[in-house]
């Protein structure tokens, strides 16, 4: 690993650089991966002011893409107070309204790895986190931070149908991941879990919610180009996006 020290922040920061290793998202690709140094205590105001450069969380680290030939990777985020949902939208706001939402503190219980295993066994089994484990659940999602939470759906017969991880910043929330029945298609649980996350940044009165990566030729990540207004970020700076043809 290399180290990296950056020169912009009002700090000082190490972060370690990975070896090229196969691409999670595009085919024939490799990928190199650009780390906080994992001895880093990671506070609030450090986390925010990665996030506004691109970096996200996954368990206790925070990283950005950092390939020497490829730029696909762009970070996107929704300016909440701008943002129109299309009609497919509303509809599935609409239909989800009789679910309950908690926000909880990070925890484990065996209904939330149930959950977790059922929607990675039926969804994303060709994926790099399949086969799940109780272990990898536990390091990605229950990061145990006053910012980071949970959020529970429950429909009325109080059934567990999703649950996102999310992390509230200073200028925004960040949608870390969600999860959910896949039996219940009709639903779109995960637009409804991120339409949920915009509600809510209004309702606290913060600006954006931050979605990761956009790739424009992973379909995995391409339908972030669905929640308009989208802005991007290029060359540091925060643009509106408008998605291509």
């Amino acid at each position: 690993m290399t180290s990296h020290t950056l020169g912009e922040q009002a700090f000082s920061l190490r972060f370690y650089q990975t070896m090229p290793h196969t691409c999670s998202y595009l085919p024939n690709r490799e990928a190199t991966t650009l780390f906080l140094d994992p001895q880093q205590t990671l506070t609030l105001k450090i986390y925010d002011s990665l996030s506004k450069v691109g970096f996200r969380r996954s368990g206790r680290h925070l990283y950005r893409p950092h390939c020497q030939n490829c730029n696909a990777c762009k970070s996107v985020r929704i300016p909440v107070t701008e943002f129109k949902p299309s009609r497919q939208q509303r509809k599935i706001w609409n239909r989800n309204q009789d679910l309950t939402a908690w926000v909880v503190d990070t925890h484990f219980t065996d209904e939330y790895y149930a959950l977790y295993e059922n929607y990675l066994e039926a969804r994303h089994a060709d994926g790099d986190m399949y086969p799940p484990s109780v272990d990898q659940f536990r390091s990605f999602l229950l990061f145990s931070e006053p910012w980071a939470r949970l959020v529970e759906f429950r429909d009325p017969d109080h059934r567990l149908m999703a649950v996102a991880a999310m992390d509230r910043l200073s200028e925004g929330l960040s949608a870390i991941y969600t999860f959910y029945s896949p039996e219940e298609n009709r639903r779109s649980l995960g637009v409804y879990a991120v339409l949920w996350q915009v509600n809510l940044a209004k309702k606290l009165g913060l600006p954006h919610v931050y979605l990761g990566y956009w790739i424009k030729n992973c379909q995995k990540m391409s339908y972030k180009q669905n929640y308009q207004p989208l802005e991007i970020l290029q060359q540091q700076e925060w643009v509106r996006f408008s998605p291509p043809d």
